[in-house]
C-alpha cells in the first residue's frame, strides 16, 4: 500500500447478518479489530532523567539515541518506575529494543544483553528529590518513589497547572510556561497567590501585553464564582478526583463542612472508599491548608457546592434527564466546560468517548471520530442548537 495502516478491522460482509449480531456495550459483535505486531527499532540509552509530577511522584524517562520507529523519531521513552528499570534491567549506554504501544507510546521491549559491555553497573535510583533535593520515600509499600517536600518547585508548578484546567478552575489564558514565569519570577507560590496578582504583575511577564493581561484577570476573576467542587478538585487532594470531589460537596455543602469531616463520615458515603477518607483528613489536618483556605476565602473564591442534588435532580424536567451525552467538536455558545455543567444540572451524565450506551452526540465545528462512530452506532446526533434549544426547554 501507498501508505502505512496499523492493522484491519474484519467484518460480516451482510447486513442481515450484521443486525441479528447486534452490539455489545463497546462494539459490534460482527466486527473484529485486528492489530499488526508493532515495529520495533534498535537505539542505545545515553542516560535517565527524573521528573517530579503534582504528587510528588518520580518517573524516570529514558533519553536515547534518536531512531526511526512507526513513521516517527523517537529519542524518549517513559521507564514508568524503578521496579520496571530492575525488571527489565536497564542500565545507561544499553542497547535495547523499542517500539510503540498502540502506535502511538515508545516503549523499551527490551535490552540487548549480548551487546552490553563488560563494565556495565545496575542502575541505582535516586535517593533524593532531582528539583529540591529533599529525600525520595515509599509510601504505604507502592512502587513509585516520592518527594514529600510541599515546597518542592516542581510539585508547586505542577499544582498551579492542575489548579486552572479545565475540570477545575478553568482559567483560561493560563498555561504552563505564563504559570512556570509566575513561579520563577516570585509572583505565586501557590494557588491563591493567583487571585491577588495586578495588572502590574502581569506586564513584568515575558510577551504578556496589556490586553493579555486584562484577559488573564477576567478569567481569573470569574473562576471565582466556581462550585466548591471544583475547587476541592483543584486544590490536588491525592486519590480525589472530579467526581469524588462532587461528591464529597454535594453530601458536606461547603469546603469549610468537608475540612471539619471524621474519616468515618466521610467513609460512610457508599460510592467512597477508605482511601479517599484517609486522604481527605490528612490534607485538611495541615496547618498549611488551613493558612491557604483562608487566603482564598479572603480573596472572595466561593466555597459552596453549586450544583443539583440528588434530590433536586430528581424533579429536573429535561430531555437530558438520565442520558449520556457526548459533546465533539468546537462549541460557539458555551465551553465545553459550562456545557457539561448545564447537561449534569439538568441530570445528564458527560461522557468523553463515544460507545453503545451513549445517548446524544453533540456535534460542534469540525468534529471528528466522535461523531463518526455515532453515525456508524445509529446514535442521535444533534448540532449546538439543538443542544441550546434544549437548555431553554428545560425546567428545573
Amino acid at each position: 500500500m501507498s501508505y502505512e495502516i496499523d492493522g484491519v478491522v474484519i467484518k460480516v460482509n451482510d447486513f442481515d447478518q450484521q443486525e441479528k449480531l447486534g452490539y455489545t456495550v463497546k462494539a459490534p459483535r460482527w466486527a473484529i479489530a485486528y492489530k499488526f505486531p508493532p515495529e520495533e527499532a534498535q537505539t542505545t540509552i545515553q542516560d535517565i532523567q527524573w521528573t517530579v509530577g503534582r504528587t510528588g511522584v518520580l518517573t524516570p524517562t529514558a533519553i536515547m539515541d534518536p531512531v526511526k520507529v512507526a513513521g516517527t523519531t523517537v529519542s524518549r521513552a517513559s521507564l514508568h518506575n524503578d521496579d520496571y528499570i530492575q525488571e527489565k534491567d536497564i542500565r545507561i549506554n544499553d542497547k535495547v529494543v523499542i517500539y510503540k504501544a498502540g502506535d502511538i507510546i515508545p516503549e523499551v521491549a527490551h535490552v540487548i544483553e549480548e551487546e552490553r559491555s563488560k563494565d556495565s553497573e545496575v542502575y541505582q535510583a535516586p535517593q533524593h528529590c532531582p528539583i529540591c533535593g529533599s529525600k525520595v520515600v515509599h509510601l504505604d509499600e507502592e512502587v513509585a518513589l516520592r518527594c514529600i517536600n510541599p515546597k518542592c518547585p516542581a510539585q508547586i508548578k505542577e499544582g498551579l497547572n492542575h489548579f486552572v484546567s479545565r475540570n477545575a478552575m478553568n482559567i483560561d489564558g493560563l498555561g504552563p510556561r505564563i504559570l512556570n514565569q509566575m513561579y520563577e519570577n516570585g509572583l505565586v507560590k501557590d494557588v491563591a497567590d493567583l487571585y491577588y496578582l495586578k495588572e502590574e504583575d502581569l506586564l513584568t511577564l515575558d510577551k504578556i501585553k496589556e490586553k493579555s493581561a486584562n484577559n488573564i484577570l477576567n478569567a481569573i476573576a470569574e473562576s471565582k464564582d466556581r462550585s466548591g467542587d471544583r475547587l476541592i478538585f483543584g486544590l490536588g487532594i491525592w486519590h480525589v478526583g472530579a467526581k469524588a470531589a462532587k461528591i464529597l460537596l454535594e453530601h458536606f455543602k461547603t469546603v469549610r463542612g468537608l475540612e471539619n469531616a471524621s474519616a468515618e463520615e466521610i467513609h460512610s458515603l457508599y460510592t467512597l472508599g477508605g482511601t479517599i477518607a484517609d486522604s481527605v483528613v490528612t490534607y485538611f489536618s495541615k496547618k498549611e491548608v488551613d493558612e491557604l483556605l483562608n487566603k482564598l476565602e479572603k480573596a472572595g473564591v466561593n466555597f459552596d457546592y453549586l450544583g443539583k442534588t440528588s434530590s433536586e435532580l430528581a424533579e429536573v424536567d429535561s430531555v437530558f434527564k438520565d442520558q449520556t451525552v457526548v459533546l465533539t467538536g468546537k462549541l460557539n455558545h458555551y465551553t465545553r466546560a459550562d456545557a457539561k455543567n448545564r447537561i449534569e444540572n439538568l441530570g445528564g451524565k458527560v461522557t468523553e468517548s463515544v460507545s453503545q450506551s451513549t445517548d446524544i452526540v453533540v456535534a460542534g465545528e469540525d468534529a471528528g471520530s466522535k461523531l463518526t462512530k455515532a453515525q456508524d452506532l445509529n446514535i442521535t446526533v444533534w448540532n449546538e442548537d439543538q443542544m441550546v434549544e434544549a437548555f431553554e426547554d428545560s425546567s428545573t
